[in-house]
């Protein structure tokens, strides 16, 4: 180069061959033909040609020169930047120009040169291209990094660039272009805002572009800009930052996903964009676009391992509700992200105690999932337990107290899904032991049937139910062929296995059944499903024994219970309940001295919760200490006897339920306690009567024969005469209907023991040969004609009446489920105790609906009780009759879904088929005491409703023409008379009527009605007589302007309740003859064969009564039946169905003894005399002066509501039983409760033994404080319901409204009338939860207190936006 710049210096040009000298002196033509030559020579040259560089170095200053940079021809100045572009090729890495100005310019008329690109016509475009090609090729525009004014060249050829690019430009001109303006960016620096604002002000019209995939690639650059780490473009270009946020909306899906995916980069490394990145993700968050949901989680959740402080409760929340999407996918996501999360910051508290209580209630939303239907969500939730929230390789002792403290933190719902969780998995262990065990049996005809049966119930607790059935039945193949992995599924399925031990089994079977050359194998995959269901992997008796020690700690004071944040007391609590359920689940693994020694301890306790779950606990699990704990036999037996006798009621109880579990000589302990209780009985001691009476009510129904005489003489005597008939002290005066527990008196206390007592007793004896089931209904039925006051002084107070109504109410139900009382159970009796779902307090109301609930989805109440809850459209709370009607749907989904497993016979189908509730509703309805003059349009529109609220059930589907099945049912119906009164022209009258009504409501609501019925209706002979051949009843006994009120339209879907609110499993509990208990004697031939219009063909093991998990007990298509989401989830129950019997009256001899002394008599004979009077309380027909004591009532009442707690007084004119009338004869309009959320099924647990049940009955007197707290709302408007339980939920104004007479109101002028309200507060809840019954989940029917004992209420009316018929505005539904 040295040479090179001596001959520079000479000045001497040296032109290539045939090039004569260029200069000014020559013409435009001439010049530009030598400089084509010029730029050919240039062209062919490269760089290792070190002479021609040196040879042309002057040329190559010469052609820089001003003269030619600003030479007026465009073609001239074209060949001169060709040139230039190859001398800074040729000459690279250091080019020929050393002044920085003559840089600067050179690069700027390369630049103005480049603007000839954009005429792609042009003859000269060739050559443009070979400059753009060339510079961008050797990044010729790198050289200006080192000047000053780089910007401003870089700046240029950026406008230049996008003012001249266009449609019609190839693919390699973009290149190029990208190439070149890339290389300046990705080389430099630093890119200035002058050199950003020319990109971004060119690329915001680009992303409005109409085209897809330019908006795509402007979206991921602008992504790659914003998102990274340290890029300040936000902040300082806002307006292109909300236009790229404008973008999350595009209409295209892969710009939406693109925006998604950025969203993590930017939480991550912008935590301050997060506030503006919220709202867009929210959005898609809901997009239409599955990938698009999913993703939105992804970004959220990296984002928050990465640092929980990165995202806010907002995003959490987004991944919350994904949690219910209708997509697996999306669903799987959100629930794995959240377990991540919680894993992290909670369980190994990676971010301090704050974190972990941000994410607290990530415990809790997971549990909740198990509510849903769908068997992939619950095994989903199975998986994240055993992995995520108690990891099962954790060391035992860090295993339990992981546990110990997570049960002591969840929520009362996600306490109860835990433990459905385990009794559902203990249930699928015991149907695959069962499996095993029949496999080992010679293969007969019989056994492999067995087989088969076994295998379909399991198949339903499996993904796939489909392909689980074949891979089960190749399972059990394998099982018959393969003796080692038999007797590792044997082990693994025993009662001592151990987790160690369940771990290795999964292993080896795994191991046995893998193939390495299928890497994808569905059956291995299944097969791993149902193991890891049966697995015991997280108790064992080891874990037992660390969990007890765990709970000892806290009961020294040694444990770090604050430091977890529970306090002692609760986590002392929360443990005991733990092991009672366990003990449920995993009694074997309680055998050890030590578990039965702290047990013992803890039975001494001061606190009644802790030693009440002991006790259970020894009942669940002390079947051997008698054998193997001789010195646990010893201490335990003087403690059982000193709780019967002195304990509190509950722990009373539990011990004679102790004693009789564990003691071989149960007999000799069980007259040791009654004697002496028996002899101490004082009726003037009302503070020590309870507890013996509940003692002796459980010694009574454990051991009927041992004190038959005593208890006899007893019940007439003591419990009849000397605490029933006898009001000793006077009541306090009070208009309020309801009080807490402790407000109730003593003897009322006592009475509602005594009603137990005596209900207690004749479910012990089962049968009606002394006629002591007959005098005790009796009594009941005159309690409930007295309002509650038998004795009919006027002694005892309104809440008082009200409690022993609800007694009475209660026992009527409870018999009714024994076979041989429900079979002397009168229609009147019937009747008479059905008003009480329409009693004028409220909490009778809702506490009384919710036993009979019970009895019914556990199949043990005759289908006729299902006929009440037609009733309950009555009621003027729209909560209530949500409620209602959500337990409805649940019943009959039960009912149905019972009738496909078990393919019944068709004597059964009387008791079970839901459709054959109609009858029975008609029939009620026609007896209604409301219903007094035929034709009153009034009294018909409540009684379509009535009918409406079954029938719109019932019809939402047409399954073989079931609208069909019914119509001519209700047809059949016409063509009999009324059994109660044959010959009563008015009382048929009636029953046609109401017939009538339910007929234009079908024809109104169906277009199928007419067809054929599938098979001619069966119809119960007590309640219809047989149809007369010679009598055709076609007459139509409706007024014409009834007509009106029919609105045609198909039956809305079944609702749907909200996520929290749903039961989990199917009913359950031992069903004990349920056949016999529920059938009907049949007025037709039995050869008339009915038929379910909904039945499927199929066989199933009709012993078993096996729900399967997978069950859809919907209340849209489920109860929590899934919500909008068609899965379905049943449950597991194994219970014997005992040999049907018939339902007549049992045979009564003048020769039996009879247990009804004289004053019975009396009552009875009172009771018939009223019994035409007495419907709830005279309602409809008012005579002058009982209007005149009516007003007067009312105004006494309302001068001392003044004075009242308003908050627990009722409304000074409401109505019970029916709502409100407004002044125009219609009523009330309410606001539409929301429609309901998204899956919601409600599932039902399954129950445990007949004497468990009792256990929900104690808490009538000790626990239940139902009384509903809040204002009284006055105003017209209602809110719509919320998912949430409102705090201003209830008011006593509907709960407790006081009435002329019991039952439903009588009529009062529609002036006086205002619309109430009533529901539940939280405060109310939350103390009945604590009072509540221990939470037996094989006795309760779900895991949102759907079975609960009473007091809980349905998890304080949580009816989560439920779509609720609007009741009470029947003008707008004409």
């Amino acid at each position: 180069m040295a040479h090179s710049k001596t001959r520079a210096n000479d000045g001497k040009i040296t032109y290539p061959p045939g090039v004569k000298e260029i200069s000014d002196k020559i013409s435009k033509e001439e010049m530009v033909r030598r400089l084509k030559m010029v730029v050919k020579t240039f062209m062919d040259m490269d760089q290792d040609s070190e002479e021609e560089k040196e040879l042309y170095l002057n040329l190559a200053l010469h052609l820089a020169s001003d003269f030619f940079l600003k030479h007026p021809d465009k073609d001239v100045r074209l060949l001169v930047a060709c040139c230039l572009a190859d001398i800074f090729r040729i000459y690279a890495p250091e080019a020929p120009y050393t002044s920085p100005d003559k840089l600067k310019d050179i690069f700027m008329f390369i630049t103005r040169q480049l603007k000839g690109l954009e005429d792609t016509k042009s003859p000269q475009f060739n050559r443009y291209f070979y400059l753009l090609e060339n510079i961008a090729w050797v990044k010729s525009y790198n050289i200006c990094f080192e000047l000053e004014d780089s910007n401003e060249i870089f700046t240029q050829l950026y406008r230049t660039l996008f003012s001249v690019i266009n449609n019609g430009h190839n693919q390699k001109v973009h290149m190029h272009m990208v190439d070149l303006m890339s290389s300046i960016i990705c080389e430099g620096d630093t890119v200035s805002q002058e050199l950003l604002d020319t990109v971004l002000v060119n690329l915001v019209p680009a992303h409005k572009s109409n085209d897809n995939e330019e908006r795509l690639q402007v979206v991921k650059l602008l992504a790659k800009m914003f998102g990274a780490k340290d890029s300040e473009l936000a902040s300082q270009n806002k307006p292109l930052w909300q236009c790229y946020l404008g973008r999350f909306n595009d209409i295209h899906v892969p710009i939406r996903l693109e925006c998604v995916k950025f969203a993590s980069h930017c939480l991550m490394n912008h935590p301050d964009l997060a506030k503006d990145l919220t709202e867009y993700l929210k959005v898609r968050s809901h997009d239409p676009e599955e990938a698009i949901r999913h993703d939105v989680i992804v970004s959220i959740v990296t984002a928050a391992k990465k640092d929980l402080l990165l995202v806010n409760d907002h995003l959490l929340n987004f991944v919350r509700e994904r949690t219910l999407d209708k997509r697996w996918r999306v669903r799987k996501e959100a629930m794995m992200g959240l377990a991540q999360i919680y894993k992290k910051y909670s369980l190994q508290s990676e971010a301090g105690k704050e974190a972990a209580k941000q994410i607290s209630w990530i415990k809790d939303k997971l549990l909740h999932i198990y509510y849903q239907n769908s068997i992939d969500d619950r095994l989903l939730v199975e998986r994240i337990f055993a992995q995520y929230m108690v990891p099962h390789n954790l060391e035992t002792n860090e295993r339990m107290k992981c546990l110990y403290y997570l049960y002591a933190t969840l929520d009362s719902n996600a306490v109860k899904a835990l433990n459905e969780m385990w009794k559902c998995q203990n249930l699928l262990r015991h149907q695959v032991k069962d499996l095993v065990d029949l496999i080992k049996q010679p293969k007969t005809d019989a056994s492999s049937k067995a087989i088969f049966s076994k295998v379909m119930v399991i198949t339903r607790n499996l993904p796939d139910p489909g392909k689980a059935q074949d891979f089960m039945k190749k399972f059990t193949q394998v099982l018959e062929d393969d003796e080692k992995i038999r007797s590792q599924l044997e082990m693994l399925v025993s009662p001592t296995c151990s987790c160690k031990q369940a771990e290795g089994c999964v292993r080896e079977i795994t191991k046995k059944l893998g193939n390495p050359k299928q890497p994808t194998n569905p059956f291995l995959e299944m097969i791993k499903f149902l193991l890891e269901r049966i697995a015991p992997v997280h108790i064992d008796t080891e874990s037992i024994s660390a969990l007890i020690k765990q709970v000892n700690k806290s009961i020294d004071g040694t444990a770090d219970d604050e430091d977890e944040g529970v306090p002692t007391d609760q986590a002392i609590r929360a443990g005991l309940e733990l092991l009672k359920v366990l003990s449920f689940t995993h009694p074997i693994s309680f055998h050890s001295a030590e578990t039965f020694e702290s047990l013992l301890a803890c039975l001494k306790m001061d606190d009644e919760k802790v030693a009440e779950a002991a006790l259970q606990i020894f009942k669940n699990t002390g079947s051997k200490i008698e054998e193997d704990f001789p010195h646990i036999r010893s201490a335990l037996l003087p403690v059982l006897h000193h709780k019967a006798k002195k304990g509190p009621p509950r722990q009373a109880k539990y011990a004679i339920h102790c004693i009789h579990a564990i003691f071989s000589s149960k007999e000799t302990q069980f007259a040791q306690i009654f004697e002496p209780l028996h002899k101490s009985l004082d009726p003037s001691n009302f503070e020590h009567l309870i507890t013996p009476l509940v003692t002796i009510g459980h010694i009574a129904m454990l051991a009927p024969d041992q004190f038959a005489a005593p208890l006899k003489s007893l019940v007439a005597t003591f419990i009849v005469k000397d605490l029933l008939m006898n009001d000793r002290l006077p009541g306090k005066k009070t208009t309020k209907l309801w009080v807490p527990d402790e407000e109730v008196s003593p003897e009322t206390l006592v009475k509602i023991q005594a009603i137990k007592m005596m209900v207690r007793w004749l479910l012990g004896m089962k049968n009606n040969h002394s006629k002591s089931g007959t005098s005790t209904l009796r009594l009941l039925t005159t309690i409930l004609h007295s309002d509650g006051d038998l004795t009919e002084q006027g002694k005892i107070s309104k809440p008082d009446m009200s409690r022993l109504r609800l007694a009475a109410g209660n026992a009527i139900v409870k018999l009714a489920q024994e076979p041989c009382y429900h079979e002397i159970i009168t229609l009147e009796q019937y009747q008479l105790c059905a008003l009480a779902i329409n009693d004028e307090c409220y909490q009778v109301r809702q506490i009384f609906a919710q036993k009979l609930h019970k009895g019914l989805s556990r199949l043990r109440l005759p289908l006729e009780y299902m006929a009440i809850c037609a009733l309950c459209a009555k009621d003027p709370v729209k909560e209530r009759r949500a409620h209602a009607r959500q337990c409805l749907v649940k019943n009959i989904n039960v009912r149905r879904e019972y009738l496909k497993q078990h393919a019944a016979v068709s004597e059964k189908l009387l008791s079970l088929l839901p459709e054959y509730v109609v009858p029975y509703t008609i029939h009620l309805l026609a007896h209604d005491p409301d219903y007094v003059k035929v034709q009153d349009i009034e009294q018909l529109k409540d009684i379509k409703e009535c009918l409406w609220f079954i029938l719109e059930i019932l019809m939402a589907k047409n399954e073989n023409n079931s609208h069909a099945f019914i119509r001519k049912m209700v047809e059949n119906i016409k063509q009999t008379k009324d059994a109660q009164g044959p010959d009563d022209p008015k009382m048929n009258e009636k029953l046609y009527t109401v017939c009538d009504v339910a007929m234009n409501i079908i024809m109104s609501k169906s277009t199928t009605y007419s067809l054929e019925s599938p098979k001619d209706p069966v119809l119960p002979a007590r309640y219809f007589t047989q149809p007369d051949k010679n009598f055709s009843n076609t007459k139509n006994y409706l007024p014409p302007e009834m007509k009106s009120f029919f609105t045609p339209g198909k039956p809305k879907a079944a609702n749907v309740l909200g996520a929290v609110n749903k039961p989990l499993s199917s009913a359950g509990k031992q069903s004990q003859s349920k056949s016999s208990r529920m059938e009907t004697v049949s007025n037709a031939s039995s050869s008339s064969n009915p038929s379910s219009p909904g039945r499927i063909k199929g066989r199933l093991d009709s012993t078993e009564m096996d729900h399967s998990e997978n069950e859809e007990f919907t209340l849209a298509s489920p109860l929590p039946g899934k919500k909008t989401d068609k899965r379905d989830d049943s449950d597991l129950v194994r219970s014997e169905m005992e040999k049907p019997r018939g339902r007549k009256k049992a045979a009564i001899t003048d020769s039996e003894e009879k247990l009804s002394i004289d004053d019975l008599n009396k009552l009875g004979q009172e009771q018939k005399l009223r019994g035409s009077q007495r419907g709830r309380k005279r309602p409809a027909v008012v005579s002058e002066s009982d209007e005149t004591q009516w007003q007067e009532e009312k105004r006494l009442k309302e001068d001392v509501i003044e004075s009242e707690d308003e908050q627990n007084s009722p409304p000074k004119k409401g109505r019970r039983g029916r709502p409100p009338k407004a002044n125009n004869g219609g009523t009330p309009k309410e606001e539409p409760v929301a429609k309901s959320s998204k899956r919601s099924k409600k599932k039902q647990m399954p129950a445990a033994a007949a004497e468990e049940e009792e256990e929900e009955e104690e808490r009538q007197t000790e626990n239940i404080e139902q009384k509903p707290k809040g204002r009284q709302n006055r105003t017209p408007k209602r809110t719509p319901q919320r998912a949430e339980p409102s705090e201003t939920s209830t008011v006593e104004s509907a709960q407790s409204t006081p009435q002329k007479r019991r039952g439903r109101p009588s009529k009062t002028p529609p002036s006086q009338q205002k619309k109430v309200r009533a529901g539940r507060s939280k405060q109310a809840a939350s103390k009945e939860n604590e009072s509540s019954e221990e939470m037996d989940v094989f006795q309760s029917s779900s895991p949102v207190s759907d079975d609960i004992p009473q007091e809980e209420v349905m998890e304080e009316e949580e009816v989560s936006t439920i779509n609720v018929r609007r009741r009470t505005s029947k003008r707008e539904r004409r």
